[in-house]
């Protein structure tokens, strides 16, 4: 496979020959940042683990130049950044089993150039190899800006496949913003209930995040334990670890739904809930 980055990484834990490897996926994870995978496609990478025949690939799209640094990594250079994070990702695919991990080594700037198709382009290619059943990514409400670039270039690459070659589903997940604001009926639920170890390991990985001031791997888990708390006011809790993510399934399989409509239906209709319940009682 030739992607466009030259320091772009293809890396098969179990040794795999790289074709064969990418044709196995079956659950494809596509994130802006080293960790991304582990926080917000954690129901596919546990969908996977103890199989023989589900396969979770991942995909990371920056460098990780830009990470934030303090404590150890203070005095770290760029280029010492980017080699850390990549090894930490890597490890994380070691850990969780991953059938390919895919780093493409782009500057964020590039990931948010609307002009720049060198990534979409690098997606097709992917997506092509692999032909996963099941896309987790960025939800496009998301509040990092390179995040959106990584789900809006995801979905413009899914829409240049053939129809019987697209994911059967596609999931925009929480990172930064969570999805507790959409209507109940309107959430994808995924139960990541029951496996604290591993998740607490995958997230301990990116010591150079934790380190460095950003509790990620607490803050995630908590997010998750919130969720399956909150979800439901009026039983007992079903989980002890729910994610949340907008089905984006019908702007892969429909490219007459305009991306941006579609997003903003949500945030309409979530309006509209939240105004019709004060409306029965103010009037």
């Amino acid at each position: 496979m030739k992607l466009h980055q030259p320091n772009a990484r293809i890396f098969i834990p179990d040794g795999t020959e790289q074709a064969a490897a990418l044709a196995r996926v079956t659950h494809l994870g596509v994130g802006a940042h080293q960790d991304d995978l582990e926080f917000m496609a954690f129901h596919g990478i546990i969908a996977c683990f103890h199989s023989t025949t589900e396969w979770f690939g991942g995909v990371t799209c920056t460098n990780g130049s830009g990470s934030a640094r303090t404590g150890g990594y203070a005095d770290f250079s760029d280029e010492q950044m980017m080699s850390v994070r990549c090894a930490e990702q890597e490890q994380a695919a070691v850990v969780g089993h991953f059938g390919a991990m895919l780093q493409l080594d782009y500057p964020s700037k590039i990931v948010k150039d609307a002009k720049d198709t060198t990534l979409k382009d690098d997606l097709v290619a992917i997506l092509s190899a692999s032909k996963p059943r099941f896309v987790y990514t960025h939800n496009p409400a998301d509040k990092h800006d390179t995040h959106i670039g990584v789900v809006a270039a995801l979905l413009q690459a899914i829409r240049k496949l053939p129809f019987d070659q697209r994911p059967q589903a596609v999931y925009g997940c929480e990172v930064w913003r969570d999805l507790d604001w959409m209507t109940d009926a309107e959430k994808i639920v995924h139960d990541v209930g029951g496996h604290e170890n591993l998740a607490a390991a995958l997230n301990g990985i990116f010591d150079s995040q934790i380190s460095g001031g950003k509790r990620y791997d607490l803050a995630v888990i908590g997010r998750r334990r919130a969720n399956a708390t909150f979800f439901e006011s009026h039983g007992v809790d079903a989980s002890d670890a729910l994610a949340f993510a907008m089905d984006l399934t019908p702007l892969a399989h429909d490219d007459s739904l305009d991306i941006v409509d579609y997003v903003s239906g949500f945030i309409d209709r979530f309006k509209d809930d939240v105004v019709g319940k004060l409306r029965k009682r103010i009037g």
